[in-house]
């Protein structure tokens, strides 16, 4: 089983129409400095086997994944949309080509580029013999999976769910962060506004892909349902790259979980 195709072709729309050409062009796309960069220093204290591929679940075109191979020595980013996933693949070739040119030219180039082994490829994580097939090659995986759960489709999220715990195996440790309830009533605001949405959220309208309203109270239920345990958890606010009318830099509220099998 997948996702339906009304859903994967909203995904495909969207991230065919993002040029790509400038960092900040989709609105949860923010400095990994002020998003993964964060989520790091929750994360990484509760890796028991940081040598495991990461997977960059719902990596979108990757920026989030370039910032986490420099801290890990394989990461995976994985995606439902080819036209996500392409984006990415050139943002790679354009900085090997950087590190490329700088170690031409005589300089360290290792700032240029992704310290770890990076990777993209298509997977639908609601699949699981897709799943399975990745995690046969993979074998235990960490998981990075950012805002995925709350703009799935309800009855893909168990699914969504079961992936995880699939990938994480016995070792393995997923990061978890979904938008709040409260997200979504602010979402709801931004898009009656008399101006109407901001810019970078108008596209999400526009292809269906309405961030749903996960209760606060289910989100760790989805992966305890899954065989998982929730190791740590808690409140932070979600950076977007748009901004309020005074300038401020718009922040969701969102809730973060550290899931895995207990040692």
């Amino acid at each position: 089983m997948g996702v339906t195709s009304r859903y994967r072709d909203a995904w495909e729309g969207f991230w065919a129409e993002v040029p790509g050409e400038e960092p900040g062009e989709v609105f949860w796309d923010a400095d990994p400095a002020l998003t993964a960069g964060q989520h790091l220093a929750l994360y990484e204290p509760h890796i028991e086997a940081p040598g495991l591929t990461l997977v960059d679940l719902g990596c979108g075109n990757g920026t989030q994944t370039f910032y986490l191979a420099d801290r890990f020595p394989r990461v995976l980013g994985v995606d439902l949309s080819p036209a996500a996933i392409a984006l990415a693949e050139t943002a790679r070739t354009a900085a090997d080509s950087a590190a490329d040119s700088a170690e031409s030219a005589g300089r360290d180039g290792s700032g240029d580029g992704p310290a770890g082994e990076t990777g993209f490829r298509v997977l639908d994580a609601t699949d699981q013999d897709a799943v399975a097939a990745l995690r046969a090659e993979t074998g235990d995986c960490n998981v990075y999976m950012r805002g995925v759960l709350h703009q799935s489709d309800p009855k893909d999220r168990r699914a969504l769910a079961d992936g995880i715990a699939l990938l994480v195996g016995d070792r393995g440790r997923a990061f978890v962060v979904e938008l709040a309830e409260a997200a979504g009533r602010r979402l709801a605001r931004l898009a009656q506004s008399p101006a109407g949405p901001p810019p970078k959220l108008r596209p999400v309208f526009r292809h269906g892909i309405v961030p749903g309203a996960v209760a606060d109270s289910d989100v760790a239920d989805y992966f305890t349902a899954a065989g998982l345990t929730v190791l740590a958890g808690g409140e932070l606010p979600l950076t977007t790259t748009e901004y309020e009318p005074d300038g401020s830099r718009i922040e969701l509220p969102s809730l973060w979980l550290v899931v895995g099998r207990p040692r």
